[in-house]
Formats: structure tokens, sequence, C-alpha cells
């Protein structure tokens, strides 16, 4: 069973003061518009419709809470990078989530989205730049890498690399792809050891017994030799 299947939506929070009282750890999900976080949220929970996947950038303007088990949570954070946005609305952003990412102490790490196909632009830079001297865990998804060959997955996580590398060594990265479901686990194992939460495996079914056809030896050479021969002879000596 996914790591987040029980993920349910909590609460839309639009002021510091309306932060969940009860939170021991949480995760902020953070990218610029339609990089695909949203989505990502919605795999890692096995769930269509949990997180809302906006066409229009700026759309998510709040921070929305999706309840794990109790007081722990996964964060959906505004997207950056949203030109279309109402100034009023953009300066909102900016009081809500700037202190949020620095402040808030039960966040337990940030997870970067970012395209594969268009990663690290300077609105990702930026906010790696500035969450990682709270010295918390970054994780970057190179969101949409079903969209590269595998030639390009190995460039775009090479050249990723060497740029966190100049920022921090307290980020770690690995591809994604909503679409095709794959990275889940990768994700899980980072994430469930930041929330402390374990991936529970499925209990394996009991082998099934085995008949007698089947236990019997698989020696057919041996077993037709002797069968030709009446059982008086043996198999010829090899050499």
């Amino acid at each position: 069973m996914p790591l987040f299947q029980k993920a349910v939506f909590h609460t839309t929070v639009a002021h510091l003061r309306d932060l969940p009282p009860d939170a021991q750890s949480e995760v902020a999900f953070a990218g610029r518009s339609n990089a695909g976080k949203s989505s990502a949220i919605n795999t890692l929970a096995n769930h269509t419709r949990l997180a809302f996947v906006s066409k229009t950038p700026g759309r998510t303007q709040h921070l929305n809470y999706f309840a794990l088990e109790p007081g722990k949570y996964l964060v959906d954070l505004p997207g950056y990078g949203f030109a279309k946005a109402p100034e009023e609305i953009r300066s909102q952003w900016e009081g809500l989530l700037a202190p949020y990412l620095r402040y808030r102490e039960p966040l337990a790490g940030l997870v970067l989205i970012m395209d594969s196909r268009h990663p690290l632009t300077e609105l990702d830079v930026q906010m790696l730049e500035w969450f990682a001297p709270t010295g918390k865990p970054i994780h970057v998804l190179l969101s949409k890498a079903d969209k590269l060959t595998r030639q390009g997955q190995a460039v775009a996580l090479r050249e990723v690399q060497a740029v966190l590398a100049k920022i921090t060594e307290n980020c770690t990265l690995q591809l994604f792809s909503s679409l095709k479901k794959s990275g889940v686990a990768e994700a899980e194992r980072v994430l469930g050891a930041w929330l402390g939460m374990e991936a529970r495996d499925e209990p394996k079914p009991p082998p099934a017994p085995r008949t007698e056809k089947q236990a019997r030896p698989r020696n057919r050479s041996a077993q037709g030799w002797s069968a030709r021969s009446g059982g008086n002879k043996k198999p010829p000596a090899k050499g």
C-alpha cells in the first residue's frame, strides 16, 4: 500500500495564525506554476483529485494541508512564477509563504518540483538559495520525466546535481513521472523518513503447496535413459 494513500484534505490556510496547532511534522511541496506539483501530490497519495491541478498559473493562493495521520501533513504551497496574478495577491503570498518556510518548526523538509525538461529556472534557483540556510533538507523531484529519453533523463540529473552541489549539501534528487507513476517508491522512502513514517508492505500470500508432479526430480535425461533400457542400464558416462 502506498505510504500516503490515506491522505485526506485537512484545511486551507490563508493566515499564519490558522496553521494547524497539532502538527508534529509536515513536508511542504513547492515549485514553479504548472511544474507538476499538485500532480505529484496526487500520485504519491494514489488519488486523482486530492490536490487541485490548475491550468491557470497562480490559481492556488493559500497553503493546502493534507492529513496523513494524526499530527503529520503534506502541504501544497502556492506555485511561484505567477506573472498573471494581481499584485495584491502576490503580496499576500509573500507575506504567508516566506515566514512559513523560514520559521515553521514542524516543517521537516521541502520538496521542490522542477519540470525535468526545463529545470533550474531563475525562480527555482532563488528558492533553493533562500531555503538552504534554514538547514532543513530539500528533495528535488524532476517531474514529467516520461517526456525525456533515457539519455535526456541522465543529462538532466547530471546538470541539476552539479548546480545543487554548489548551493547545499543537504539536498537529494530524483526523476519522477506522475503519468507513469515512476519514482513513487523512492520519494516515499525520503519523505517517510522525514515524517517518521515507515512504508508498510502488504502481506504476501503463503506459497502454494507443491503437487506430487512438481516434487519429482527434473533430471529428465537420466530418467529417460533408465526407462528406455528397462531400468537395468546406467546412463553413459560423460567424457
